[in-house]
């Protein structure tokens, strides 16, 4: 098993938005916030191709994941990969690719669904908790910060 990240295209919208849906449908059905219409335009809608690259394994288009500055830190948005690929380290080998790219001083932010098992990951990379509601969890990760 193999994998890259290219850049994100515009014609990358539609299947981004596709998997987007697809791989966060248990934790916003568990959340009772599942709206198949909503969860693809709410992607949509903030999708920008700059910011944006699509993880590939094995030669496939697989994933995607954003950094997109902010006046309030570096915002880590739209990491998704197809459930067939999770669990086998591509996720963890992609975010620290992030990270290590990730230089200055501003914080590196996220936000994950209240309970998701992706929230272990950001944890084992830094990231801490610094806000939450119902809905999401907030989680920050001090620049340069060492993993645990």
């Amino acid at each position: 098993m193999s994998w890259s990240l290219r850049a994100s295209t515009p014609d990358d919208a539609a299947w981004i938005a596709e998997l987007r849906a697809e791989v966060m449908r248990p934790d916003l059905e568990r959340l009772d916030r599942y709206d198949p219409v909503h969860v693809r335009q709410r992607f949509l809608k903030a999708f920008d191709p700059a910011l944006t690259r699509v993880i590939v394994v094995d030669g496939q288009d697989a994933g995607s994941i954003a950094v997109r500055p902010a006046s309030d830190g570096v915002w880590v948005e739209h990491f998704y990969l197809a459930t067939a690929h999770q669990g086998r380290g591509i996720g963890s080998q992609v975010l620290a690719l992030v990270l290590d790219e990730s230089t200055g001083d501003a914080p590196l932010r996220l936000n994950v669904l209240q309970g998701s098992p992706a929230r272990r990951l950001y944890e084992r990379h830094g990231f801490v908790l610094y806000h939450e509601d119902e809905v999401d969890a907030f989680l920050q990760r001090e620049p340069a910060a060492p993993l645990p």
